[in-house]
């Protein structure tokens, strides 16, 4: 969350994110404990309401402050039960003024807490050992689209998922290497030409590697 774009986005406030640990507001003084055993029996552990409902007030309360005004957050739980990312889900929580990442663990959180959510969202169909790493892979893809972090703006117009398709292929310098020659219509300098191949290749790629795409509805 320091490096790259994500850094520089940072330092120079154009967003501001921030890391909360949940263990702040337990009520086990101790331990700082906030998970226990699922009611009905069965492996693993659940985090419980009452931290989640705490947090969740606290970070609301402060945040406003730093707004300077009435601004709901949007809270998104990270679950392998939420709907699948997408670049155009990605593109709506890009606009939202203040997204709240909750991260789940273990078996997961108390139903209880869920009236606090938003909306649930998983990064793929697998699961892995807690929320933390597809915050992270959220952050990432929503922050690159918020104006003024990416330089070169029309780099996200032509990418993989835009229109539905997979980006085309890209060359670079040399012309030549190992025998391979960096496709000539590309040095020709015929941007209409250069555009319609661009195109071309791009519904090629999306053909034989996720022809699924092009079933999608747009």
């Amino acid at each position: 969350m320091t490096e790259s774009l994500l850094g520089r986005a940072r330092a120079s406030g154009i967003v501001d994110l921030r890391i909360h640990n949940l263990r702040d507001w337990s009520d086990d003084a101790r331990h700082r404990k906030i998970d226990d055993r699922s009611y009905g029996g069965g492996p693993g552990m659940v985090i419980q309401a009452e931290p989640i409902f705490k947090a969740l007030a606290a970070i609301q309360s402060s945040g406003a402050k730093v707004f300077g005004k009435k601004v709901k957050p949007h809270v998104i739980y990270l679950s392998p039960q939420g709907k699948v990312l997408t670049q155009k889900r990605a593109a709506a929580l890009s606009k939202q003024a203040w997204v709240i990442l909750l991260c789940g663990h273990y078996e997961g959180i108390d139903e209880r807490a869920m009236n606090r959510v938003d909306e649930e969202i998983s990064i793929g169909d697998y699961v892995l050992t807690g929320g933390e790493l597809p915050a992270m892979v959220l952050a990432d893809t929503v922050v690159r689209l918020v104006p003024g972090v990416v330089k070169e703006p029309g780099s996200l117009v032509e990418e993989s998922f835009q229109a539905g398709k997979l980006d085309y292929p890209h060359y670079t310098r040399p012309a030549m290497w190992k025998g391979k020659k960096v496709p000539s219509i590309l040095l020709s300098g015929d941007h209409v030409k250069v555009k319609a191949w661009r195109a071309e290749q791009a519904l090629k790629a999306t053909r034989k590697k996720r022809p699924d795409l092009l079933r999608r509805k747009p």
